[in-house]
């Protein structure tokens, strides 16, 4: 389980196509399959345009999401 997930922002159109799990890197499609099986709480799949995402959970805090540093 990951406390803190940031997305890499390394796709081509600044997709997340790897995310920081820790110190660790960890591909999109690793990431979408651990988070499914519920290995992250605080974390959910979204599906853009057929291709999974990991998000994490809404609530009023910024700093938490995969997107922000």
């Amino acid at each position: 389980m990951a406390k803190n997930i940031r997305g890499n922002g390394d796709g081509k159109n600044g997709e997340n196509q790897s995310y920081r799990r820790g110190n660790e890197t960890v591909s999109r499609r690793q990431l979408v399959k651990e988070v499914a099986k519920g290995e992250h709480p605080g974390y959910h799949n979204v599906k853009v345009d057929g291709t999974k995402y990991v998000r994490a959970n809404p609530d009023k805090r910024k700093g938490n999401n995969v997107d922000q540093d």
